[in-house]
């Protein structure tokens, strides 16, 4: 039987090659300040970068929000990660919030944000660090920092214009409005939108169809993709070339082809 982490506040699943982490304080709204969520996350994006069994991660909340983000009272009463003096708090940003990003940025396999409610500040910053988001009725977006007198200090302006282009991403983050899965799906920064009780199902289909594919190719192409977003073109074929010429060589590049020429269903392995 896997060995699965030891998490906090939230619960991993892992069935067939899809794993799904599942935040469970929905007391806070899933808060990721004054919570454990933080250290469960990149908790489980270390486990998943060590474990090639894993295909696809889906990220999700419990009860009534994905996410809420920072934790308002916390900047009320300046406390937790929000206390002390400037120079204390940007080490806490530093050692705190900012490690999800990184670890996100990291993490080796695709990653589906189903959003099953309100994803907030942080919380929706985090839906744009995955590959894939998917929206229900009840799901509500915001860059609301600006609201509370703050800027994305979690990376947020960085991901999000990469998603729905700069003039939308300054709109949202200027004006701090919390926008419907619809508007969202308009913007580009949803895929789809399905009814509240096809959340799960069809998020569990995406990463399904992803898990069925070659696991090294999978993770291959992850990497080809992010590092796209930082090289040159002229860095990229020659990254591309030398990731090809593995891909190549993989068993389960042998099993595909073999596979599509006798008209059957591939068996990878991994190799």
């Amino acid at each position: 039987m896997t060995q699965l982490p030891a998490l906090t506040d939230s619960t991993l699943e892992l069935e067939g090659r899809v794993a799904t982490l599942t935040f469970q304080r929905d007391d806070v709204r899933n808060a990721l300040t004054g919570t454990a969520l933080i250290d469960d996350i990149v908790t489980t994006c270390n486990w998943v970068n060590t474990f090639p069994d894993v295909s696809a991660l889906i990220i999700t909340g419990s009860g009534s929000a994905f996410s809420s983000g920072g934790n308002i009272k916390e900047m009320r009463d300046r406390s937790g990660a929000f206390g002390g003096e400037p120079a204390p708090v940007q080490e806490m940003y530093r050692q705190g919030i900012q490690r999800i990003p990184l670890a996100m940025d990291s993490l080796e396999v695709p990653a589906i944000a189903a959003i099953n409610g309100a994803a907030i500040g942080a919380g929706f910053d985090l839906c744009n660090m995955c590959d894939i988001r998917i929206g229900c009725s009840a799901t509500r977006l915001g860059e609301t920092f600006i609201n509370l007198g703050i800027i994305p200090g979690d990376g947020g302006a960085w991901f999000l214009q990469r998603i729905c282009g700069y003039q939308r991403a300054a709109e949202l983050t200027f004006s701090g409005r919390i926008i419907s899965a619809e508007q969202a799906l308009e913007y580009g920064i949803l895929l789809e939108v399905v009814e509240d009780d096809q959340l799960t199902a069809r998020a569990a289909a995406i990463a399904a169809d992803i898990a069925a594919k070659p696991p090294r190719g999978v993770r291959m192409s992850k990497r080809l993709l992010r590092a796209s977003q930082r090289m040159e073109l002229r860095d990229l074929l020659d990254f591309s070339a030398s990731m090809q010429a593995i891909s190549h060589h993989t068993s389960d590049h042998t099993e595909a082809v073999s596979a599509f020429l006798e008209k059957r269903t591939p068996e990878f392995d991994g190799n």
